[in-house]
């Protein structure tokens, strides 16, 4: 079927466009397609970091919320951020799409800007302040600010997972040339995202400090609704994949219920005993047959053939199936050790922006100041440098000699990041208690003196962060969304979305437990409000421990991993989709 539709000229994975009808490879798709896909990203994410990257600053600043929870209110609408495409991705694989979902969270996405910048404008929700005292705002001014933060947060759930999946959707993987050029799709996504992101924190987070948060917050808001009226305009170069399942979450807990049901039969040695479809099964309906694997061998159970007597008893579920549940559970044991790597990541819009507030910040003979969040800027630049470095350079280097169309593994590419991320939070403690020492030669002691240190001293660790994003935050996207069940995809990259704002809630929780536990009985808290006078050094050190240890705990999980194996069938015959063999295994030979 998709081969016949592939000779004709349409797609051979069955995309059709926005009213159902089979597309022309020729005129949809590919990088044509993912350009204005792209635009929007980079206007999308220059918007979340024009917010993220001083909102601790914001807080603290203008609202006159103390460092701890200026830090927890930060990480814990991070965090939401990063956990609610759980929702949008779930409701874009079972009901409306990527597209139709993609368009609704968008409209909640722009609203929430718009009372922001509302929230931050009017002179009726700003502070007052008298002889250096400041008022803190109303309870009906701080919830307006955190209503249409969280709104923002609610419009993103459905935004982020489908815009990134519907990217990868315009590369068919039926056709080698394009399934090969897709190998840099998400490179190049996260190119875009830097770059928006690089925008915000030189440009934006300067105009909300040194102009006016107002326009600070207006310019990204009227950014996103110009790359929305941008991705409209592409609407006639989109492929649309057909969802062959309603409901492919329903089969996370239908096979084990299945399993549990037949938890007294016993596995038969002959897999070919196991329930699956023949293969014209798999030609008719365009699915992709995965193949058994040893993993989770419980699991098995529920694909025993004839396990029922019952005739109104539902059929056994097929080892495709039994997989893709695998599939989850293993994608789950590495996205838990994942949860360490995004806590030091959150640092980067919290406790280093606090910190680099105290350092001199004086630049040039006319000592312009630069805003202490603007340093992120460093993180982006990085990675834009990195990203293509590795794309050009290092993947074509390391396909030579493993033959690996990617270079390395997915998991090799995460290992490298967090390694290299391990390093830089030790850095960033040697950094801190240098810092310290620097406070005790000078004797400063107050919460907005400035130690005579500068902020350049903390480039190397916003540095080497970026560099280990290249490696863990695009593979970490591109493994969940390689590794997931054909259906399933948009759920399954917001292991990698959630990840990330489980790291958000846990920073939040640690930073808050470590000043209650460190701070009691008149203790000197390591996170206080003056930073002057607390022991950050040791709150980053408590960071370089976990962190190495989840490294150790990686390295086990990643040993454990086997690598999805599926094959796509067609009249001529059946193509395997492997790690090792995606782009390089011939049309009509299956191992």
């Amino acid at each position: 079927m998709e081969l016949e539709a592939a000779k004709a000229g349409y797609t051979g994975d069955g995309t059709v466009d926005l009213r159902g009808r089979p597309v022309l490879a020729s005129k949809t798709g590919k990088w044509k397609a993912c350009a204005f896909l792209v635009g929007y990203e980079a206007f999308e994410r220059m918007a979340f970091y024009g917010i993220a990257s001083n909102l601790v600053n914001y807080l603290t600043t203008q609202l006159h919320e103390d460092t701890v929870s200026s830090v927890r209110n930060v990480n814990n609408w991070s965090g939401a951020v990063w956990i609610t495409p759980i929702l949008g991705a779930y409701l874009a694989d079972s009901y409306l799409g990527r597209f139709w979902t993609f368009t609704v969270s968008s409209l909640i996405y722009v609203m929430g800007m718009m009372l922001l910048t509302m929230a931050v404008s009017l002179k009726t929700f700003k502070p007052t302040c008298s002889n250096g005292i400041c008022n803190k705002a109303s309870t009906s001014q701080i919830a307006f600010f955190y209503l249409s933060l969280y709104t923002i947060a609610f419009g993103s759930g459905g935004t982020k997972p489908n815009i990134s999946t519907f990217g990868a959707d315009q590369f068919d993987d039926f056709n080698p040339h394009e399934k090969r050029i897709k190998a840099s799709f998400f490179n190049w996504w996260m190119f875009s995202s830097f770059l928006g992101a690089l925008i915000a924190t030189l440009g934006l987070v300067y105009i909300q400090e040194n102009v006016g948060w107002g326009l600070g917050y207006g310019i990204p808001t009227f950014g996103l609704v110009v790359s929305l009226l941008i991705f409209y305009i592409g609407t006639p170069m989109y492929r649309h994949k057909v969802s062959k399942n309603k409901s492919p979450a329903r089969d996370i807990i239908q096979i084990p219920v299945a399993a549990f049901r037949n938890r007294n039969l016993p596995l038969p040695n002959d897999l070919s005993e196991l329930h699956e479809y023949e293969p014209q099964h798999y030609i008719d309906s365009g699915k992709r047959q995965v193949y058994h694997t040893s993993t989770f061998r419980f699991l098995d159970k529920a694909a025993i053939k004839n396990a029922n007597t019952d005739a109104s008893s539902r059929p056994p579920c097929t080892v495709t199936q039994v997989e893709g549940t695998k599939l989850i559970l293993g994608m789950g044991m590495i996205w838990f050790v994942t949860l360490i790597p995004s806590t030091i990541w959150a640092q980067i819009n919290t406790l280093f922006v606090k910190q680099g507030t105290t350092l001199d910040r004086s630049l040039g003979p006319n000592h312009f100041h630069i805003p202490a969040a603007s340093l992120g800027s460093f993180v982006t630049l990085s990675m834009l440098l990195s990203v293509p470095m590795y794309d050009r350079y290092f993947v074509p280097f390391m396909r030579g000699r493993t033959g690996n169309p990617r270079g390395i593994t997915l998991l090799q590419r995460l290992g490298i990041g967090f390694v290299i991320q391990v390093i830089a939070i030790a850095i960033a403690y040697a950094v801190e208690v240098r810092r310290m020492r620097v406070i005790r030669v000078h004797h400063v002691s107050g919460p907005i003196e400035v130690v005579p240190m500068s902020i350049f001293w903390l480039l190397p660790q916003y540095t080497l962060l970026g560099v280990a994003d290249v490696f863990n935050a695009i593979g970490l996207l591109e493994f969940f969304y390689d590794q997931s069940p054909e259906d399933m995809q948009s759920l399954g990259t917001t292991f990698f979305t959630s990840g990330i704002g489980i790291g958000n809630f846990l920073n939040s929780f640690l930073v808050t437990m470590v000043d209650k536990i460190t701070g009691r009985n008149g203790g000197k808290s390591w996170i206080g409000n003056n930073l002057n006078d607390c022991h950050l050094d040791y709150y980053y050190g408590f960071l370089l421990v976990i962190s190495s240890l989840n490294l150790v705990a990686f390295l086990w999980a990643s040993s454990k991993y086997i690598y999805k194996k599926e094959s796509v069938y067609v009249k001529e015959g059946c193509i395997d989709l492997i790690e090792a063999k995606a782009m390089t295994t011939p049309l009509g030979i299956c191992n």
